[in-house]
C-alpha cells in the first residue's frame, strides 16, 4: 500500500459567486440562484456547455439596495479630485493585471474562446481601464471652457456627473465590453449599478472582488446578476437613478426601459444599433460625455478704478 499523497483524491473547492453591493458581497435577498454554463466554441455549437457555477439571481429588492448604496457613495466620489479618481482607477487596473489568469479562464468559458484569444481580450480590457483612468483629469478641458459673451462677464462651463447610473452590461462581451461601459461612468464621477450579462455573469462578479480589494470606495460600483429584464425594469423606473445605459438590452426591452426612464427625465444611452459591437475599436469619448451635465457660471469682470479698465 502506497502512502503517497498523490493517491489521495482531493475534492475541489467550488467558488461561490455573490453580488457586489455597497462594498459587500451579499447573496440575493430572494435566496435564488441560476446555473451558468460554458459557451460552446463556434466550431462545436451542438449541445449545452458544461456547468460552471451557480450565480445569484438578483431581485427587485437587490436592485433598490444597490441604488441606495450608489447614492450614498456619490457625494464622496463625485467630490474627489479628478486626479484622485484617476489614481484609484489605475489601482484597479493593477489589481486586474495581478489576477489576469483567472479572468482569462472565465472569459474563455464565457465566450467560447481559446485561451490565447481570451488572453487578448483580457489584455485589451485592462488597457481600456488604464485608458479611461487617464481621462479623469482631462475630460473637463475637452468639454468645458470659457465662453465668449457680449458683456463684462466671465462665462465658464464645466462638466459635472449626472449621479447614479444604471448600466446594462453587454450580453456577448463578458469582460472587455463590461469594462468599456463601467469605466467611463465612474471616471467622470458618477456611481454605477451594473446588471451583468445574463448568460455570462462570472467575469463581472469577479470584477466586484477586484474592486473590493482596490481603493475604490464601496458603493461606487455595484454588480448584480440575474435576468436582465427583471432587474432593469425597477432601475429604469427608479426615481433616484439619473441615467441608464441600455447597451445590454435587446430592441424590445430597450424601448420599454426608455419609456420608463422618461418619468424622471433620466439620461439614456441607447444601444448602438443592430449587430455585435466591436469592443476592440477605439471607444472615443462618447461614453465619457453620455452621463455628464454642463454647469455654466456667469461672473462680472468688475472695474479697475477710474480708467474704466476691467479684468
Amino acid at each position: 500500500m502506497s502512502d503517497s499523497k498523490s493517491d489521495v483524491t482531493r475534492l475541489s473547492v467550488l467558488k461561490t459567486y455573490k453580488l457586489y453591493v455597497g462594498g459587500k458581497f451579499p447573496r440575493s435577498e430572494s435566496g435564488r440562484v441560476y446555473e451558468v454554463t460554458a459557451a460552446r466554441p463556434a466550431s462545436d455549437a451542438a449541445g449545452k456547455g458544461t456547468w460552471l457555477a451557480n450565480a445569484p439571481l438578483a431581485s427587485r429588492k437587490d436592485a433598490r439596495d444597490a441604488v441606495v448604496a450608489a447614492r450614498k457613495a456619490f457625494g464622496g466620489w463625485s467630490g474627489a479630485t479628478a486626479y484622485n479618481r484617476g489614481q484609484i482607477l489605475y489601482r484597479v487596473a493593477e489589481m486586474l493585471e495581478g489576477r489576469k489568469g483567472q479572468f482569462v479562464r472565465e472569459v474563455a468559458d464565457a465566450e467560447g474562446l481559446s485561451k490565447s484569444k481570451a488572453a487578448v481580450a483580457v489584455d485589451a480590457a485592462i488597457d481600456r481601464w488604464v485608458w479611461y483612468a487617464g481621462w479623469t483629469d482631462k475630460i473637463g478641458q475637452v468639454v468645458g471652457g470659457a465662453n465668449p459673451v457680449a458683456g463684462p462677464f466671465f462665462n465658464l462651463s464645466t462638466p459635472e456627473p449626472a449621479g447614479v447610473v444604471a448600466v446594462l452590461a453587454p450580453r456577448e462581451s463578458s469582460f472587455l465590453g463590461l469594462v468599456s461601459v463601467i469605466a467611463p461612468v465612474i471616471a467622470t464621477g458618477n456611481t454605477a449599478v451594473v446588471v451583468a450579462s445574463e448568460k455570462s455573469p462570472l467575469p463581472a462578479l469577479s470584477l466586484g472582488e477586484v474592486l473590493a480589494t482596490s481603493d475604490l470606495p464601496g458603493g461606487v460600483v455595484n454588480v448584480l446578476s440575474g435576468r436582465t429584464a427583471e432587474i432593469a425594469a425597477p432601475l429604469a423606473a427608479h426615481q433616484d437613478v439619473n441615467g441608464i445605459d441600455l447597451t445590454g438590452a435587446d430592441e424590445a426591452l430597450a424601448k420599454e426601459l426608455e419609456i420608463a426612464a422618461a418619468d424622471n427625465l433620466k439620461r439614456v444611452l441607447r444601444p448602438e444599433g443592430a449587430g455585435r459591437t466591436d469592443w476592440s475599436a477605439d471607444p472615443g469619448i462618447r461614453r465619457l460625455t453620455a452621463f455628464l451635465e454642463t454647469k455654466t457660471v456667469w461672473h462680472p469682470t468688475g472695474s479697475l478704478g477710474a480708467s474704466g479698465s476691467s479684468y
